[in-house]
């Protein structure tokens, strides 16, 4: 009995000896692969935290200029536009750029800077760059164009902003009554905190119109 026994596993050993040299290579090709899969996994999770570390500390001198001084903050957002455009801290960076070429007048620039972010920025930077290069438009009374990007606009959270900003392109207009429905529309879709609310409320109420 023992005897037929050892012959058994002695047979099954053989078998698997014949089996393992007929398939090593393909299981150290598996084993190689598996090897590269978590090795390049992690170096690219190294990459990726390398980058967002590099891209941060580029920021700083960004976030510590003066925010109303566009040079500044241009000369300071250049190098991390340039080495990671694709990074939060970039369109971040644009972003305040913008603000401050606006509020300077530089319309044209500001323009650039927030089609810049809402073709290549961070998704979550896009929208509000639509938003304001809408108002943009406004200002330089490109009416078409502001309404063009607001309809874009799809993005619940700045639905009650959008409908606001629509307000002010159909008052440039003269379209008084479509400029009565946004606010109030605006009214409607933000929240009781949210300070559109009381914005749009206020140019509703010197429509004529009703909260």
């Amino acid at each position: 009995m023992a005897g037929s026994y050892d012959f058994e596993e002695q047979e099954r050993i053989a078998e698997l000896k014949a089996w393992w040299e007929d398939n090593r290579w393909y299981v150290f090709g598996a084993i190689a692969a598996a090897i590269l899969v978590f090795a390049g996994y992690r170096g690219w999770h190294w990459w990726s935290v390398r980058q967002a570390e590099e891209a941060a500390a580029l920021f700083k001198p960004v976030a510590e200029a003066p925010k109303g001084d566009e040079q500044k903050l241009a000369q300071a957002a250049k190098p991390l536009v340039e080495r990671y455009p694709g990074s939060y801290f970039a369109s971040e960076a644009q972003l305040s750029v913008a603000k401050a070429a606006f509020d300077a007048g530089h319309l044209d620039e500001a323009r650039t800077r927030l089609a810049w972010v809402m073709e290549r920025g961070a998704p979550e930077h896009r929208g509000i760059a639509r938003l304001r290069l809408a108002a943009v438009a406004l200002d330089q009374k490109k009416y078409d164009e502001a309404l063009k990007l607001l309809d874009g606009s799809k993005d619940e959270a700045f639905a009650p902003l959008a409908s606001d900003l629509r307000g002010d392109v159909m008052l440039a207009q003269g379209r008084l009554d479509e400029a009565r429905a946004s606010y109030k529309a605006a009214v409607d879709k933000a929240g009781p905190t949210n300070p559109v609310r009381g914005i749009a409320g206020t140019k509703l109420n010197a429509l004529g119109g009703q909260p």
